[in-house]
């Protein structure tokens, strides 16, 4: 099992918006990135995990866990010309752009802030991704290690 932590701005589609739809799962579509591509693409398996993390807001950090239900497949907002996602070079006999399917474990009862993350970059996160500067990546990977410790800090169990 992987883990990962998947960044997203709660205005475009936030935790509580996973956490409205049918079954609890959704598409995690419109990554235009192609190291964060190739990762959704080549990396990411049925059942993996991932952190729900909400960027470019008043309180930046990890609000949640998710599991991946369906692994890395072709997007189909790339090629919907009615999409914000469109994008007119992605051909689908070879696709640009790869999304996963996710379903909301839990949403924590208080967020692991990007502040509160930062206490522990040079310690235990000293090498969390998601703390390096200029990171812009929407997608990431995570150590076992990172992991369960985010967990503590969410004062969660660290789910199977």
């Amino acid at each position: 099992m992987n883990y990962w932590l998947m960044k997203t701005e709660p205005s475009t589609f936030g935790v509580d918006d996973l956490a409205k739809k049918p079954k609890k799962t959704a598409m995690w579509d419109g990554v235009r990135n192609y190291q964060a591509r190739n990762m959704l693409r080549d990396d990411f398996t049925v059942g993996d995990r991932a952190f729900f993390h909400h960027s470019s807001c008043d309180v930046p950090g990890i609000y949640g866990t998710m599991e991946v239900v369906r692994a890395g497949h072709p997007d189909p907002t790339s090629f919907d010309r009615k999409h914000r996602h469109y994008d007119a070079d992605s051909d689908p006999s070879s696709p640009s752009w790869y999304q996963v399917e996710v379903r909301l474990l839990r949403k924590f009862e208080q967020p692991v802030t990007l502040e509160t993350l930062r206490k522990h970059s040079s310690n235990h996160l000293k090498n969390l991704i998601v703390l390096r500067r200029g990171n812009r990546l929407s997608v990431m990977p995570v150590t076992s290690g990172e992991w369960k410790f985010i967990h503590r800090l969410a004062h969660e169990n660290v789910p199977d």
